[in-house]
Formats: C-alpha cells, structure tokens, sequence
C-alpha cells in the first residue's frame, strides 16, 4: 500500500480507527495476518486484518457451494383448445401435474380457431378448471391474458427444483432397494431350494440282482 494511512478493520471486525499504514503492517506481522485493502475508494482507504489464504478458500467454498444449489428456470408448455374433450384433458393435465412436481413452470396455451377467438371465456374457463385441478402441486403464477390468437397462463410449481429433485432420488433409491430385496429373496429361495433336493438313492441294479437268491452258484 503507498497511502500513508489507512482506517484499519481487526480480524473479528472491529474497528480500531485510523492508523498509519506502517503501523497495520506492524500489526499484521506481529499476528501473523495479512493487511487486506477491502475498499479503495474510501478515504482513507479501508484495510482489514485477516489470514487471505483462509478467506480465499472460503470464498470458494461459498461460491461452489451457490453454484450447487442454483438451479436453471425450466418452463415447459402445454397447448389446449378451447373445447378440449375430457379424455384429452386428463392426459394433458397428467403431463402438467408430473412438470410440476418436478419442479418446473408450465406454460398453459389456449389455441383459438376460426370463430372460437370470439369466444374468449371458453379459454378463460378452461386455464382456471385447470388452475383448481392442479392447485396441489402449483399455484397461478401468471394470470390468463389474451395473446393475439391464444390465451396464456403460467403456473408455478408449489416445491423448489432442488426439494423436487430430492425427492425423486430419494424414490429412485427405494425402488433400488426393493428390487435388491427382491434379488435376494430369490437366490435364497433358491438355495433353499437346492439345500432340501435330495439326490436320487435308487441302487443302480447288476446281473446279480437278477438271480434267484435260492439257486446255488
């Protein structure tokens, strides 16, 4: 540093106020610390005493850490007409509930044709059934508004990505283990099996056996 004095910070925080800047590097050497300037545009400049290689790496720490747990907006859509039939509806709202709970946003998309564009309450009515239907696993993030031919809604998932994603790997892991067991039973049936087979204790028969016992040879 060439300020000739700096308004030095202790290494738990406090403030010991303004010294000259031979002096904190007295003091850094004297604890075997490091004088970190952390605001240069400060007058006097802002300098703290610290171990810099320990704040480095939990600086990294940190920000691997925040890397982990972020996780990327995925939006998925489903498109609908206004007079979808109820066989075709239970499937798309399948698909949506499973988006959901996986943590995803969904885009619902009314498509109007020909003559079912004046008839905006047809998708209106459609996107708040659908709403209802799936207000277990999300809620109504972005409220139905006409898009020139289409009407839009956007539904938010009730669970974060990351609790989604532990979640599924927590029943990933227990089908595992019941098919494990299920493995295991098997094979020790089947040794089971084997132990209580007992071999065959039919005495292979010779040309003596054929002889009558009474005829002396």
């Amino acid at each position: 540093m060439r300020v000739p004095e700096v308004r030095l910070v202790g290494p738990a925080g406090e403030q010991v106020g303004i010294v000259a800047t031979a002096d904190a590097l007295r003091l850094a050497r004297d604890q075997d610390l490091d004088l970190v300037e952390v605001a240069a545009q400060a007058r006097p400049p802002v300098a703290k005493l610290m171990d810099y290689g320990k704040f480095k790496y939990e600086a990294a720490q940190k920000a691997r850490e925040s890397r982990r747990n972020q996780t990327n907006t995925v939006i998925k859509e489903m498109k609908l007409r206004p007079k979808i039939d109820d066989h075709d509806y239970e499937t798309k709202k399948g698909h949506v509930v499973r988006f959901l709970k996986g943590g995803d946003k969904v885009k619902i998309t009314i498509m109007f044709r020909g003559r079912e564009q004046s008839r905006p309450e047809l998708g209106f009515n459609l996107l708040k059934r659908l709403a209802e239907d799936v207000s277990e696993f999300g809620f109504v993030e972005s409220s139905p508004k006409q898009d020139g031919r289409n009407m839009l809604m956007v539904i938010g998932p009730t669970r974060k990505k990351t609790e989604a994603k532990v979640e599924v790997k927590a029943e990933r892991d227990r089908r595992a283990a019941e098919r494990k067991a299920e493995v295991e039973a098997e094979h020790r049936e089947l040794a089971e099996h084997r132990a209580n087979s007992t071999p065959s204790t039919h005495k292979k028969r010779g040309p003596a056996d054929n002889m009558d016992p009474d005829i002396d040879v």
